[in-house]
């Protein structure tokens, strides 16, 4: 059967890139079929990726088969991946966030985990030699991944080997960093036809603490103010959402990519609360802006507390 490669649910960037990626060093170099998945629509960002590099449309799948052979990439949280997730018939996990536990195997696997800013890179170093048989396609969309994880660099999940990947994939393509990234940050800041729900799930991931489950929803832009214009109407939305995804509370934070720093939504005493314990901060309205926040992986999730 033919592999299926996929990333987390609510697709950003690195796991809309890395199937794809992932899926053409199988099939091309290793000699295995595989096939790109998403676990639903791209981001704006990446679907500008896939159009700006002539990748096509993965087929979108919510659900497989049990038994179906898959390799997972950019996540190992068995929250962001399918219900039967343990049915599967996981190969590999490939992955540069922090390990939840949770997923079982029918049998021994590769599993590669690294402290990098994004599942493209580790992907490259991989590859080794390969790497340079990368059709320029995905080469686009690895310069992509790495420079949406990062925010071009500003992450402080940046390392040095994400940097250097990056560099030398925009040399061989011969593009220029800056103006691509702002090209990409503009494509992901333009959120105008999403609707305040879609906008809290758009790049999100659960996450419990102390026995209080979240729905951590971060959303990256050159616009904030864009965003932030529409508070009241996403804080009106957030008790649905967190009903119909059966957490406690939506946490949102608005990271403004120039400036540096994120906007958290406080819609009540709880959220309040979190704030001022998880990021020594003292609220006195109905949004609290916390100077350098911009990883959710390293700055947020790390440090939340109720």
């Amino acid at each position: 059967m033919t592999l299926q490669v996929f990333g987390h649910k609510a697709p950003d960037t690195d796991s809309t890139g890395s199937p794809i990626i992932w899926a053409w060093y199988l099939s091309e170099v290793k000699g295995e079929a595989a096939e790109p998945v998403l676990l639903g629509e791209p981001s704006t960002e990446a679907a500008f990726v896939l159009e700006r590099w002539g990748l096509d449309h993965p087929r979108v799948a919510e659900s497989f088969e049990d038994g179906t052979p898959v390799v997972i990439v950019d996540t190992n949280n068995p929250a962001e991946l399918p219900e039967n997730v343990n049915a599967l018939d996981v190969r590999a996990i490939i992955d540069h966030h922090k390990l939840t536990g949770g997923i079982e195997t029918k049998a021994p696997i590769e599993i590669t985990v690294r402290p990098l800013a994004c599942t493209a890179t580790i992907m490259h170093d991989l590859m080794g030699a390969d790497a340079e048989k990368m059709p320029e396609g995905v080469k686009g969309a690895m310069l992509s991944c790495i420079l949406s994880d990062t925010l071009e660099f500003r992450s402080p999940t940046t390392t040095d080997r994400d940097r250097a990947v990056a560099e030398a994939l925009a040399g061989d393509l011969g593009v220029a960093i800056p103006d691509y990234a702002a090209e990409m940050f503009a494509a992901k800041s333009d959120v105008s036809a999403f609707s305040e729900a879609e906008l809290l799930r758009m790049d999100s991931k659960a996450y419990e603490v102390g026995g209080t489950a979240f729905r951590v929803s971060v959303l990256e832009t050159t616009s904030p103010d864009q965003v932030l214009a529409r508070k009241d109407a996403l804080m009106s939305a957030m008790p649905q959402v967190a009903r119909e995804d059966g957490v406690d509370q939506v946490l949102f934070f608005v990271v403004d990519i120039l400036r540096e720093e994120a906007t958290l939504l406080v819609p009540n005493d709880l959220v309040k609360g979190v704030a001022e314990k998880s990021f020594g901060v003292a609220v006195g309205s109905d949004t609290v802006v916390l100077p350098g926040v911009m990883s959710r992986k390293k700055q947020i999730i790390p440090n939340l507390a109720v």
